[in-house]
């Protein structure tokens, strides 16, 4: 096959991946701008530009503080994670105890294990702690879940750091804490940058436990908010108000990939290359 065909093959290929994956949100930001009957009229190009959804979402009491409250579980939920997280791998990757590899694998393990299955006795956890419809039953929640990938990946990091650089720290009298925030953490950048971003859109955008765990609008976050925008009419679903809120929680989302792709992909790509 030429060379020719076979780049315009890729091209092709690259163009019909990228259609099906923007086409959702690009179709979805169209419809946050319609009201009416055009909601209905099918159209593929810009038509109008009515504020009047984004107006109606923002207005409402508890959308903005669900925004809020969306804000603070997920960045808590990246600090606990990324603490634990970096504590837990210097521990696995430069610490030698019997039953490491095993208790690596069974950290990954819980990861393994879906929400629903532990969704029961997590709930009787929370009222026992006295947390209940309160930010701190989702931090937990998510951290649990977000931990076990964020310590895989940060050791596998952590063990491609060389080894020389922790033997001089030690030689001039580091402490481990001293070596992991002052030699460690400006090297794991890439690695910590993935698995807070990860942990990020997880926490942002999980539904089940936010639904579960609280129980009053200033309580909830984004997801459970726009699925409740869904009864805010009797008669009829306000499709274009939830299609904007849609819009307004996936746009930061979209800016931090942007923002942060390099060191996503170099995170990601971390232990794949011996040198």
């Amino acid at each position: 096959m030429p060379a020719a065909i076979k780049t315009a093959a890729f091209y092709l290929a690259v163009v019909v991946i990228v259609v099906v994956a923007v086409f959702p949100f690009y179709y979805a930001i169209l419809t946050s701008f319609k009201t009416g009957t055009s909601l209905f009229q099918v159209s593929y190009w810009p038509t109008e530009f009515n504020w009047q959804n984004y107006r109606d979402v923002l207005s409402q009491g508890a959308f903005p503080r669900n925004i809020l409250n969306s804000v603070i579980v997920a960045t808590l939920t990246v600090a606990c994670a990324l603490l634990l997280g970096v504590t837990a791998s210097y521990a696995l990757a430069r610490v030698r105890f019997r039953g490491r590899t095993l208790l690596l694998l069974t950290i990954l393990a819980v990861s393994m294990f879906p929400q629903i299955a532990v969704l029961a006795g997590l709930f009787e956890l929370i009222r026992f702690i006295g947390i209940f419809n309160t930010p701190w039953a989702l931090i937990l929640s998510y951290t649990i879940f977000t931990l076990p990938f964020t310590v895989w990946v940060l050791t596998t990091f952590m063990r491609d750091l060389p080894v020389e650089i922790e033997e001089a720290a030690i030689v001039d009298g580091a402490t481990p804490w001293v070596i992991i925030t002052k030699v460690f953490l400006p090297l794991m950048w890439p690695a910590m940058v993935t698995t807070g971003l990860l942990a990020f859109i997880g926490a942002w955008n999980e539904f089940l436990f936010a639904l579960t765990f609280t129980s009053s609008s200033t309580t909830r976050t984004v997801p459970v908010a726009i699925a409740l925008l869904s009864g805010a009419s009797q008669y009829e679903t306000p499709w274009g108000i939830i299609m904007a809120a849609s819009v307004i929680v996936t746009v930061p989302l979209i800016v931090l990939v942007l923002v942060f792709q390099r060191k996503i992909v170099a995170g990601l790509t971390a232990g794949g290359v011996k040198g």
